[in-house]
């Protein structure tokens, strides 16, 4: 029998507590990302690199980033509200999403029973 690969538009996300995020000025979340490590130390040192970097979510993230609650999946409500400006829109989410974990802004909660 084949592996069946995971679908991650199954998966709830929920955001990760050990970041925090605020809005900018043109409504975009920006998430506070620790530079740690001893090169970013040497960067803060020598270069006078920031301690902390804003990552900037464009308008489909931001809207993605606050429709993320633990609770549901997504894609619904990305392809109510975007509609055809989302295309292709599980795979772009599906990327995203995973892009997110990856960097692990979010963690995922319990697989969605259907």
């Amino acid at each position: 029998m084949a592996k069946q690969k995971d679908n991650y538009l199954d998966y709830v996300p929920k955001h990760n507590s050990l970041f925090e995020c605020r809005e900018n000025k043109k409504g975009h979340v920006e998430v506070k990302v620790h530079n740690k490590g001893i090169f970013n130390r040497i960067a803060q040192l020598i270069a006078r690199k920031p301690r902390y970097s804003y990552i900037e979510l464009d308008d489909f993230g931001t809207f993605v980033w606050h429709s993320i609650d633990g609770v549901r999946s997504i894609g619904q409500l990305v392809k109510e509200h975007f509609g055809d400006k989302a295309e292709p829109l599980y795979e772009r989410l599906c990327y995203f999403i995973k892009l997110l974990h990856k960097n692990q802004f979010i963690v995922y909660m319990n697989k969605i029973n259907k």
